[in-house]
């Protein structure tokens, strides 16, 4: 004879419900935000200011490793100089890191006259 087994949950007291069942998510969460999520963000922003406050004669290096120093700006375009009389463009989303703006330049430039 086949006996029939019923499942019998905790008859005892309100169980595991509300927030308490979801607070193991909501600290997951917490954590992934202030280690991963915002940390990004704060980059992102940084890296739209950088792009936003480019000059003729700052020298930049691309995200793909080409030093040189910017000649022209559009919107979307920037024309680098990379070797003399050797241009080429790039967009603007291209530009990894500023290696020196246009007034250190100048003073480098001052100093060996």
């Amino acid at each position: 004879m086949i006996s029939t087994a019923y499942a019998m949950g905790q008859s005892g007291g309100a169980g595991a419900g509300g927030i308490a069942g979801f607070l193991p998510i909501i600290i997951l969460f917490a954590i992934f935000y202030f280690l991963l999520i915002r940390p990004q963000q704060k980059k992102a922003k940084e890296h739209r200011e950088m792009i936003a406050n480019l000059k003729k004669g700052i020298r930049i290096v691309t995200s793909g490793g080409i030093y040189g120093t910017i000649q022209s700006l559009d919107d979307t375009t920037i024309g680098l100089e990379i070797a003399e009389k050797i241009k080429i463009k790039i967009s603007r989303g291209n530009v990894a890191a500023v290696i020196s703006d246009a007034g250190a330049v100048q003073k480098e430039d001052k100093k060996k006259n």
